[in-house]
């Protein structure tokens, strides 16, 4: 008589967490979504990496028709994003998304990507998250000129010249700017919220660490700004915040 091994000989289940990236659809326009990831991959080759992708549709009106998930799949797909999930409040739109082999996320955590004031420089600094494994930095040592973009993609950054108005640094993990930061600065661009900004004359466009940002149309307060200072991320009850400080001789 024949018996079955047993099962943990064979296979174990076991709860893992997977960083996700969320595509925040804001437009039933599938021809503008893909036109727009085919933009921002040729200026940003890269960027994307066949990454595991949540797909959030709690920006769009529940009213706002049938989508066509099995097109929006492709799309993303062709753009090196892998989507796995859907995150909705639409009975419809989540069976739909079902059929077409996605799965339900609706608890999924999403932060917020809206602008926020500075916190006082007095403010205890938030909890550093586990860093992921990054390689060695990547270093630059000449000035960037409006229309230029940089990606460290799993590295740091150290930029040792000027980032003019204009250009763009972009790093998974840290960004040092030994130099006046008056373009765009990128940090934690793959989700790492305990990146960092650092410059050694902070006046830019816009900060973003994780995805929430502040550009310079909430300018910074005169304590910063032309100074010495740092950028990071803070976690609050109210949601995440970014913290800039001076940073002291």
């Amino acid at each position: 008589m024949s018996s079955f091994p047993a099962t943990a000989a064979i296979y174990e289940i076991k709860s893992a967490d997977l960083p996700l990236v969320a595509f925040q659809l804001k437009s039933m326009d599938l021809q503008a979504v893909e036109q727009a990831l085919s933009q921002q991959l040729a200026e940003t080759p890269g960027f994307f990496d066949h990454d595991p992708a949540l797909i959030d549709l709690d920006n769009l009106a529940t009213d706002a028709g049938a989508i066509d998930f099995s097109r929006l799949i492709n799309v993303l797909r062709q753009n090196q994003l892998n989507p796995v999930a859907v995150k909705t409040s639409n009975a419809q739109w989540l069976e739909a998304a079902k059929v077409a082999g996605l799965s339900q996320a609706d608890d999924a955590r999403i932060r917020r990507q809206v602008p926020v004031a500075p916190a006082p420089a007095v403010a205890a600094p938030a909890p550093v998250p586990v860093a992921p494994t990054l390689t060695d930095a990547m270093v630059l040592d000449k000035p960037l000129r409006s229309g230029q973009q940089v990606y460290a993609k799993g590295r740091d950054l150290i930029v040792l010249a000027m980032v003019n108005p204009g250009a763009e640094v972009l790093a998974d993990g840290h960004i040092h700017v030994y130099a006046p930061l008056r373009g765009k600065a990128i940090a934690g661009a793959r989700g790492f919220a305990g990146a960092r900004i650092f410059a050694q004359n902070m006046d830019p466009e816009l900060i973003s660490i994780a995805g929430v940002y502040r550009t310079s149309e909430n300018p910074l307060p005169s304590e910063v700004r032309g100074h010495a200072a740092q950028v990071s991320l803070q976690t609050g009850p109210d949601g995440d915040k970014l913290l800039i400080v001076p940073l002291r001789a």
